[in-house]
């Protein structure tokens, strides 16, 4: 059975899966109006709120083990695919999607450099540097 990565925050998670799924095809893609057909909801598609139901299939989401040594860089755009597919109309003025946690790198060996949404947590950044990544606000 392949072991999957314990993620404390979802934030952080959701980084890694957009550079898994939307930018390197490693997972399967997940559109958010196709899984509303299949799942039998609706949402409402000019809301800046997550809809439920998407930020429900990325919580239980598994990241294979495996996949952990491919994370070399994440960076946290507004326009990010996986925001949108949660969030169709998200524009980046509020923190729905910012990292509070930073614990979570330690699964990522090979993560060199990290972009983020600005939180003005600067010790945030310095502890990141601290352990070899560059990081900056984007």
């Amino acid at each position: 059975m392949n072991q999957s990565i314990s993620f404390t925050d979802l934030n952080f998670k959701l980084s890694v899966v957009q550079e898994l799924m939307y930018n390197q095809d490693l997972l399967p893609r997940f559109t958010l109006r196709e899984y509303a057909a299949e799942q039998g909801f609706t949402y409402d598609g000019g809301s800046v709120e997550a809809v439920p139901e998407a930020l429900a299939y990325f919580e239980a989401l598994e990241v294979p083990v495996e996949l952990a040594e491919k994370i070399t860089e994440i960076e946290m755009d507004g326009g990010n695919e996986i925001y949108l597919e949660i969030a169709p109309n998200w524009d980046g003025e509020d923190g729905l999607f910012d990292v509070d946690e930073f614990a979570d790198v330690r699964h990522f060996p090979n993560l060199k450099s990290m972009t983020l949404l600005y939180t003005g947590n600067d010790e945030a950044l310095e502890t990141l540097r601290a352990r070899g990544i560059e990081a900056d606000w984007l």
